[in-house]
């Protein structure tokens, strides 16, 4: 069965189910929202509910999406970048980040934000609070702020592949990528992740999962699949140039 298509993704649902762990499904809706849909219809049909991220360039262009998502028993997250759409400026990245979630909020209920990694920024969207306080803003939950790593293991499908943290410039968490890997809880495929909890003895049962995906990955195998397959396999390389270059 190939990977990232809607009945992989199936199939680890599934299994996480089966194996009785705890985790948290979360979706960073950086392209092709419609694309959403088809995992928020999955979860549905399977009785889970997860968070969807979505960007302020979306907000009206795909408005129906985001209802349709939240319809179907999931909670909308904003997916920040407002230190970057305003190249550093914290003062308007503030008032940008307020304005946006107050559009996202005309559309559905949102208590939780996420920031977009903007790989080709040299701004961290999450330095805007350094200076604030996010949750003085109704925000309960920002994912990579607010989990405690020492318990959670966060697995992500960056550069549609589950250890694609060696070539991610801000999707991982640095202070525990090299540990987690050294203790057997780095993965590659969705299937190493899948054989993994049918195993009881893996480690990867001692943690929470707080598990990311990108919803434009998961397609059916066709044309588009291709595409995204292809595509992505460029962006690691760019990504990879710029993570070296940023350690010289």
């Amino acid at each position: 069965m190939l990977d990232f298509t809607p009945e992989k993704y199936t199939q680890l649902i599934e299994t996480l189910i089966q194996q009785g762990a705890a985790y948290e499904m979360m979706h960073d809706v950086d392209a092709r929202p419609e694309a959403s849909l088809i995992l928020a219809n999955i979860e549905a049909h399977l009785g889970i509910k997860g968070t969807y991220y979505f960007r302020s360039k979306h907000f009206i262009s795909h408005k129906t999406i985001i209802e349709k998502v939240h319809q179907a028993g999931h909670a909308i997250g904003y997916h920040y970048e407002d230190m970057a759409l305003s190249h550093g400026d914290t003062r308007l990245a503030y008032t940008l980040f307020i304005q946006h979630l107050e559009q996202l909020r005309n559309i559905a209920p949102v208590d939780k934000a996420c920031a977009h990694g903007s790989p080709l920024s040299r701004w961290n969207n999450q330095d805007l609070w350094r200076q604030h306080d996010i949750h003085s803003l109704g925000i309960k939950y920002e994912p990579l702020l607010d989990t405690d790593f020492h318990h959670t293991l966060y697995l992500t499908d960056t550069g549609r592949q589950w250890d694609g943290y060696r070539s991610a410039v801000r999707d991982k968490i640095p202070s525990f990528q090299e540990e987690w890997s050294k203790n057997g809880l780095s993965f590659h495929t969705t299937d190493d992740i899948v054989h993994a909890l049918n195993n009881f003895e893996h480690p990867i049962h001692q943690k929470t999962l707080l598990i990311n995906t990108h919803p434009q990955r998961w397609m059916p195998f066709g044309v588009l699949w291709v595409e995204e397959a292809i595509v992505q396999w460029w962006k690691n390389k760019a990504k990879w140039v710029i993570v070296k270059s940023s350690k010289k």
